[in-house]
């Protein structure tokens, strides 16, 4: 499993861990990943996605899953968010049966 979060695609960083003698050595950031179960309101159903917090963050202050796949590109969501955001799409795109 990739440590990338499946709704920003934020990943690793690299950069130098530098000593007190100015040494440098090459080293990794990572993502604080979160595995989290997130509520689709218009698909009536919970979704579990590995998300970083900075990302959860982001899903809450723009007003849960559904509103941040409908606004997000689907050049930054993973494969399996992206079905997603096509699934509540057409959800919300169907005529209503009266």
């Amino acid at each position: 499993m990739s440590r990338v979060c499946e709704l920003t695609a934020k990943g690793r960083m690299v950069g130098n861990n530098v000593s007190h003698a100015n040494n440098k050595t090459k080293r990794t950031f990572l993502p604080n990943l979160q595995n989290v179960t997130l509520m689709s309101e218009t698909l009536g159903r919970s979704v579990r996605l590995r998300v970083s917090a900075n990302g959860l963050r982001s899903v809450e202050h723009v007003g849960g899953l559904d509103n941040w796949l409908v606004k997000t590109s689907e050049d930054k969501l993973s494969d399996r968010c992206v079905k997603l955001k096509r699934e509540i799409n057409r959800k919300l795109t169907a005529p209503v049966a009266a």
